[in-house]
């Protein structure tokens, strides 16, 4: 059975925001285990738009809507960092733009043809071939999810 693979593409843009950044703890990352006490004053700054994003006039946001990129830890409403300067190259995530409708997925690039395969075995996937037309609007390079429920 296939279902309707679907994204509605709210497209966000990078704001100027907190230039001096958030606090950021370095180091060799954070302990799952018993913290040491030295690591209280390990704190710096860091700004989440210097991090995420490469090319600030070509990278725009964009909310997951669905079910079919689980596989690959994308899953309804994470935050998706989409960047238009990237080359589509096999393997890649993007966003799609097919028959008047946005999609995400991983572009699969053969010697004559293009599919856009779902992580979800419940999708098919999408083989673009005939009077298809496929924009691909952008690189998937980052995916942000919630994991607070507020």
């Amino acid at each position: 059975m296939q279902l309707k693979q679907r994204l509605k593409l709210e497209i966000l843009i990078p704001r100027e925001g907190n230039p001096q950044g958030y606090p950021f703890f370095d180091g060799a990352g954070i302990s799952a285990g018993f913290p040491s006490p030295a690591d209280d004053f390990k704190e710096n700054r860091i700004s989440l738009d210097t991090e995420l994003v490469g090319d600030t006039e070509a990278t725009f946001y964009a909310r997951v809507n669905g079910n079919s990129m689980e596989g690959a830890g994308m899953y309804d409403g994470d935050l998706l960092v989409i960047d238009r300067s990237i080359e589509p190259y096999d393997g890649c995530i993007a966003v799609c733009y097919l028959e008047g409708e946005f999609t995400v997925k991983r572009v699969k690039k053969e010697k004559n043809r293009v599919t856009l395969m779902p992580e979800n075995p419940n999708y098919n996937p999408i083989v673009i071939e005939g009077e298809n037309i496929l924009l691909i609007w952008g690189i998937v390079t980052y995916s942000v999810k919630k994991h607070h429920g507020k």
